[in-house]
């Protein structure tokens, strides 16, 4: 049933039919289940070229033209594709991908701290506090988007073999990182979020209305723990790779 609201974010209309769909152009392109849908652009595209990836369709937006490798990745097909950063430009991308042909998929990207947390820790986000707008064109309204379980699992699995500590934690979505004011951030901590990010929230939204798989594994990043001194740190580009070669062992346990 539509829901009308006063205030446009909240409404919201169940139809899965639209006037613009993911497939319009209708390509001539099926890629595989199994997706990583990474953002760290720079380690992704330097794997793709390292390990025999192939160019097998583009998705070329106003901004910019974005890739779709192919992967052979222990035996298996493996789509691999940089996601924008921002909830909206990337669950557009995301919901493109499922169209034509994505069902199983991950995700990886940096992340702040809100509390004291070391940088280049790995998290799994179990549910994303819905603080964007585009979350709320895919699922009603409500204060938290859940991230599949079955991806929770295969990334503890793969981070579990490897040695590697992991927990899953509540994250803070937010369209707005220069308005992550002293009030806010202390909120977020006080209902839980240990980090924030800019697209959890949307990217779980998208793939629970398009009834696909989908999870993200995150990196810790810079830190807004102390709020009279913001610490950029390395922004977790140390970990990025890791995180992808995690997300490229996990979505084939998928």
């Amino acid at each position: 049933m539509y829901i009308q609201h006063e205030i446009p974010l909240l409404e919201y209309d169940p139809d899965p039919g639209a006037i613009l769909t993911p497939t319009h152009e209708q390509l001539d392109l099926r890629l595989p289940e199994r997706c990583v849908f990474a953002f760290p652009g720079r380690e992704l595209y330097r794997y793709a070229e390292t390990h025999g990836g192939t160019v097998i369709g583009h998705y070329d937006s106003a901004t910019k033209d974005f890739p779709v490798y192919l992967l052979h990745h222990k035996g298996h097909r493996v789509a691999l594709c940089q996601a924008p950063v921002g909830a909206a430009p990337a669950a557009q991308l995301m919901d493109w991908l499922i169209g034509y042909g994505a069902r199983k998929i991950l995700s990886t990207g940096s992340c702040g701290v809100l509390r004291a947390l070391d940088e280049g820790l790995f998290l799994i986000p179990q549910r994303a506090l819905r603080d964007e707008g585009c979350s709320y064109h895919y699922l009603p309204p409500a204060r938290y988007a859940e991230t599949d379980p079955r991806a929770r699992e295969a990334l503890a699995a793969v981070l579990a073999k490897r040695g590697i500590p992991c927990r899953e934690v509540v994250t803070w979505t937010t369209d707005g990182v220069f308005r992550e004011t002293r009030k806010k951030v202390q909120s977020r901590r006080d209902e839980g979020c240990e980090v924030v990010e800019m697209e959890c929230a949307a990217l779980a939204a998208c793939a629970a209305f398009r009834k696909v798989l989908w999870g993200e594994l995150l990196f810790t990043a810079d830190t807004l723990a102390d709020p009279d001194r913001y610490d950029p740190r390395g922004f977790g580009k140390s970990a990025a790779g890791t995180a992808l070669e995690l997300c490229l062992d996990a979505v084939i346990l998928l």
